[in-house]
């Protein structure tokens, strides 16, 4: 298939598989262990079915709303995905230039094959920081200020990756980052290039450098280091939703870091409502992890959702055509929201309710047959 037959998101990832190396593709489409999770990330959304009110003006769709104080042009994010210059030479400078086009935020990974400056340079856009506590707080330190000072808006700190899961397509292939690349942002500190193991070369790394004593205290430390909002990724119960809200979060990710970490965990739209519930609307929660249709997008929100970030059909569609993917994937997902939201009578983010849905686990809602 060529990319100007490409009809949906999905797509895109047979296009990767043919134009990447199988160490790249598998490092960036695996999740960990049996997969089930990987699975469920997606099946999961088939289990939540429409309630469409018929007969209303959708003449006029407003898709936009504000994230943190920031506003975007729909309800639709970049997730933060690590070494996107394996996808392509352009990596990180193509996507934030995608994000910032369709007037959306980009989120940019630690791992990143780009500097948090070199992001910057690409032009004016809303980003955030996804941050990796890393065992030397000076490093996270001098990361978080630069990023700051790169006039990023957020830190979506990821919470759930003490040690790494256990990616097997990773350990086969002996994953490791291609030599010409380094994970830019820490480049200047010796912690750039990944050892070729035999094992995942991202496994011993992590083990190396990752703090795994970070705990709920280090939410509140790094708020003594930075002005800056901050977002708790992968968070997947109502009890640590509670606890992120205590630490003083300003929102909360639900996120099972693309089923890349504990395998058997509910896939994020199934542990979204749980998560909802326990912020009560103190902070906004957003949806990380499945979501391939505009469908899926009204899905999350109809479930609480202030949001949701997309990932892997970002590194997809960059391998297959670079910044021109990526703006591809974030259209379509626009447009077939906005025809969700059209055949479901809802003109604004804020008329999608749980009224339009109707999922699986709770089928007693649906009247009787009489």
């Amino acid at each position: 298939m060529r990319t100007d037959e490409i009809t949906n998101v999905t797509e895109y990832e047979a296009l990767a598989k043919e134009k990447l190396p199988k160490m790249i593709f598998d490092y960036y489409a695996s999740g960990a262990e049996d997969q089930w999770t990987l699975r469920e990330n997606r099946s999961a959304f088939s289990r939540i079915l429409f309630r469409p009110r018929i007969l209303v003006d959708v003449s006029k769709i407003d898709l936009a709303t504000t994230v943190l104080g920031f506003k975007i042009s729909m309800p639709i994010m970049i997730a933060p995905t690590a070494m996107q210059k394996m996808a392509h030479p352009e990596g990180e400078y193509a996507t934030a230039r995608a994000a910032s086009a369709a007037g959306t935020i980009m989120t940019l990974s630690s791992w990143a094959t780009s500097s948090v400056e070199e992001v910057a340079s690409t032009g004016p856009g809303i980003r955030f920081f996804q941050l990796y506590v890393y065992k030397d707080r000076s490093i996270v330190a001098q990361l978080v200020k630069r990023a700051e000072r790169a006039g990023f808006k957020a830190i979506a700190l990821t919470v759930d990756t003490p040690v790494l899961g256990r990616r097997e397509a990773d350990i086969k292939n002996r994953f490791t980052l291609p030599p010409h690349l380094t994970l830019k942002n820490f480049e200047g500190l010796n912690l750039g290039k990944l050892d070729k193991t035999d094992n995942s070369g991202l496994a011993s790394y992590v083990a190396g450098q990752v703090d795994r004593s970070l705990n709920w205290k280090d939410v509140k430390w790094l708020q003594t280091i930075t002005s800056l909002p901050i977002l708790v990724k992968g968070v997947l119960t109502a009890e640590d939703a509670r606890m992120a809200i205590e630490v003083g979060a300003a929102g909360i990710i639900v996120s099972n870091h693309g089923a890349r970490q504990l395998d058997y965990v509910p896939a994020t739209i199934v542990a979204l409502e749980e998560v909802v519930k326990a912020a009560q609307g103190r902070v906004p929660v957003f949806l990380d992890g499945g979501i391939r249709r505009g469908t899926d997008v009204f899905k999350a929100l109809a479930l609480g959702a202030s949001g949701v970030f997309i990932g892997r059909p970002v590194v997809f569609s960059l391998a297959a055509d670079g910044e021109a993917g990526v703006r591809k994937v974030l259209q379509m997902l626009r447009d077939e929201f906005e025809l969700t939201m059209a055949l479901s009578g809802c003109r604004s983010l804020k008329e999608i309710t749980r009224n339009y849905i109707v999922t699986e686990w709770d089928r007693p809602r649906i009247a009787p047959r009489i």
